[in-house]
C-alpha cells in the first residue's frame, strides 16, 4: 500500500487550499455563523467555478471522474480551514451514491447541477430514537414512506435527500423532496453552529424513478457503501482540523515567551506535543488505508470503523491538548483556536463517538475467528 498521493491529486490539494486559504477569513466564518443555515454561498460558488464540486462527478456530467480518495484530499483542507460549505453531505453523501449506483437519468438530471454548484445533496443515514426507521409501503407505482431520520444535515437547503427504507424486497435508498407533503424538518443546532435536522415522513409520496438505482430489494449493499465512506470521509476531514490546529499550537509555543523563555522549550509542554504528534500520525494513517480500501472496492467495514475511532479518540485528544496548551488565550473567540475545538467535537460524535466504533469491532471480535487470529 503506497498512500502517497498522486500529481493529480496534490495539485487539487494544492487548488482547494489556494481557494480555501483565501476566501475562508475570521470576517467570512463569522457571516456564514450568523446565517441560518451555515453556508458560505460565495465560496461554495468558487468551489464550483474550480470543478472542485465536480471531483467525484463522472467526466460525461461535466465532473473530473475521480472518486472517494480525491473527495478525501478535498474534505482534509475543508478541515484545515474550517469552510462553512456542505461538501461532506452533498458530495460525499449525495453525489458519489448517484454516481456510483444512480441510474443513468438520475446521474443525468442530479450530478451535473451540483458539480456546477446550482444545489445541494444530502442523506439521513441516522434512525431517530426510539427504533423509528423508515419504512416504504408500495402504493400503485409509487412508494409511501414513513418513519424518521436524525442529524440529517444541510437538509432544509438541499433539492433531495436520500432515505434508506425497509421496502416489502428489502433495503431500498429513495430520494426524497424535502420541500413533499408529508416532509417535515426540525432543526437543532450543532458545537459549530451548523443547524442539523430531523426528518420525519409522513405518507410521503415517491415515485420508482426515485429509487436509487431502480432496485426496492438492493439498497443494503449500497448503504453499507456509503456508511463505510462517510466515516473515511469524516476522518480526513478531522486529520485536516487536528493538522491546522497543532500548526497553530507550535507557532503559540514558540512566540509565547514565560520565565524568559518560550513554553514550547519545557519538557513538559513538549511531550504533550509530542503526543499530539503521534496521535495525528496514527489518525492519518487509519482515514488514508480506509479511503483506499474503500477507493478501491477493499472489503473495508472494519478499517472504516478503526478510522472513525481514531478521528474521534485522538481528535479529542489534540482539540483538548490545543486549547490547553492556548491557556486563557484558547477559549479567546476572536483566536481561531476554539473553532478547531468545537469542530473537532462535532466530528468525533458524528455516525458514532470512539466508544461505539469500538462496540462494533468488539462484537465481530466475538463472533468472527479470523478477526480474532489478526488481532492476536
Amino acid at each position: 500500500m503506497d498512500f502517497e498521493l498522486s500529481e493529480e491529486q496534490r495539485s487539487l490539494g494544492e487548488l482547494a487550499r489556494q481557494i480555501l486559504e483565501r476566501e475562508v477569513t475570521k470576517e467570512r466564518l463569522r457571516e456564514a455563523e450568523a446565517d441560518p443555515d451555515g453556508i458560505d454561498a460565495r465560496l461554495w460558488a468558487k468551489l464550483a467555478e474550480a470543478n472542485l464540486l465536480g471531483v467525484a462527478v463522472p467526466e460525461a456530467h461535466g465532473g473530473m471522474g475521480f472518486g472517494l480518495l480525491e473527495l478525501c484530499v478535498l474534505l482534509h483542507e475543508v478541515g484545515r480551514s474550517l469552510a462553512p460549505v456542505p461538501v461532506f453531505p452533498t458530495l460525499v453523501l449525495g453525489g458519489l451514491p448517484l454516481a456510483r449506483f444512480g441510474t443513468p437519468v438520475q446521474q443525468a438530471t442530479w450530478l451535473a447541477p451540483m458539480a456546477a454548484g446550482e444545489l445541494f445533496l444530502t442523506a439521513g443515514l441516522v434512525d431517530a430514537r426510539g427504533g423509528r426507521g423508515v419504512r416504504a409501503r408500495r402504493d400503485g407505482g409509487d412508494f409511501l414512506l414513513d418513519g424518521a431520520k436524525r442529524v440529517v444535515r444541510t437538509a432544509r437547503r438541499a433539492a433531495r435527500i436520500l432515505v434508506a427504507a425497509m421496502t416489502p424486497e428489502g433495503v431500498g435508498i429513495f430520494l426524497v423532496d424535502p420541500k413533499a407533503p408529508g416532509v417535515s424538518l426540525v432543526a437543532s443546532r450543532s458545537s459549530t453552529r451548523e443547524p442539523l435536522f430531523e426528518l420525519s415522513l409522513s405518507a410521503v409520496r415517491v415515485g420508482a424513478e426515485d429509487l436509487l438505482g431502480g432496485d426496492a430489494a438492493g439498497g443494503e449493499r449500497a448503504l453499507r457503501w456509503i456508511h463505510q465512506g462517510a466515516l473515511a470521509a469524516i476522518a480526513a476531514t478531522q486529520v485536516g482540523v487536528s493538522e491546522r490546529a497543532l500548526e497553530i499550537t507550535a507557532g503559540h509555543l514558540r512566540e509565547r515567551v514565560q520565565f524568559g523563555a518560550p513554553i514550547g522549550s519545557f519538557p513538559a509542554v513538549q511531550q504533550r506535543a509530542a503526543d499530539c504528534w503521534i496521535d495525528l500520525a496514527a489518525m492519518r494513517w487509519t482515514a488514508w488505508r480506509a479511503a483506499w480500501r474503500i477507493a478501491e472496492g477493499l472489503p473495508a467495514e472494519r478499517e472504516a470503523r478503526v478510522a472513525k475511532f481514531w478521528a474521534a479518540e485522538a481528535g479529542s485528544r489534540i482539540a483538548n491538548a490545543a486549547q490547553h496548551l492556548h491557556a486563557g488565550l484558547g477559549v479567546d473567540v476572536d483566536y481561531p483556536i476554539h473553532r478547531y475545538f468545537l469542530w473537532s467535537k462535532a466530528l468525533e460524535l458524528e455516525l458514532g463517538g470512539a466508544a461505539p466504533q469500538l462496540a462494533r469491532l468488539g462484537r465481530e471480535m466475538a463472533a468472527s475467528g479470523p478477526l480474532a487470529q489478526e488481532c492476536a
